[in-house]
């Protein structure tokens, strides 16, 4: 691998919502997911934060055409940093790792969410569909384990999907969804 990566912890692990090549599943040291609200977005979404206790899985991708730019551009509500000494690649000897990056929010630029910023369910649809397809359950429930902020509320928008990125899940995709949210006990407010 000579490429420069980035990690993908949220919708990026759903193949069906990119086209970034040479994508592969990798696991993350060091850090977990959090919902959070910014001034940025009008809604919540998911964002790393440093945690020595924990490991998330996710995915890898190129950096397309090694444009940094561009895809700082497009992650503008995050901070790029780096991550390949958290990263763990089975196929990357030490002395080839290539430079990964992790993007979160800048720290102290966000905030728990709340009803004017929800977390949108067509979101964690699109989340849990790439972990189910990525990790199998197991993953599904390690997602939901190492991501934190379960106590916001999530804006049930499944009937007219929010979400730009928004995808059909099987009655045992969103059966799934809904159990592990209710194991949460999360509280979703209608549309």
């Amino acid at each position: 691998m000579s490429h420069d990566f980035f990690f993908g912890y949220g919708s990026l692990v759903n193949r069906g919502t990119h086209g970034f090549a040479e994508a592969q599943t990798a696991r993350l040291r060091g850090w977990k997911r959090m919902w959070r609200k910014t001034a940025l977005r009008e809604v919540a979404y998911l964002t790393a934060v440093p945690d020595d206790s924990t490991e998330i899985d996710g995915l890898i991708a190129a950096v397309p055409q090694g444009d940094w730019a561009a895809l700082d551009l497009r992650e503008k509500a995050y901070e790029r940093r780096d991550a390949a000494h958290q990263i763990d690649l089975p196929q990357a000897p030490e002395t080839t790792r290539p430079r990964i990056a992790v993007y979160a929010i800048a720290p102290g630029a966000h905030h728990p969410p709340d009803p004017e910023s929800p977390v949108l369910l067509s979101y964690i649809d699109v989340v849990v569909q790439g972990y189910l397809r990525e990790f199998g359950a197991e993953g599904v429930a390690r997602f939901f384990d190492t991501t934190d902020g379960w106590e916001a509320p999530v804006l049930n928008d499944r009937g007219a999907p929010r979400y730009p990125r928004h995808c059909v899940l099987s009655v045992e995709e969103r059966e799934m969804v809904d159990a592990h949210l209710a194991d949460k006990r999360v509280r979703l407010l209608k549309a």
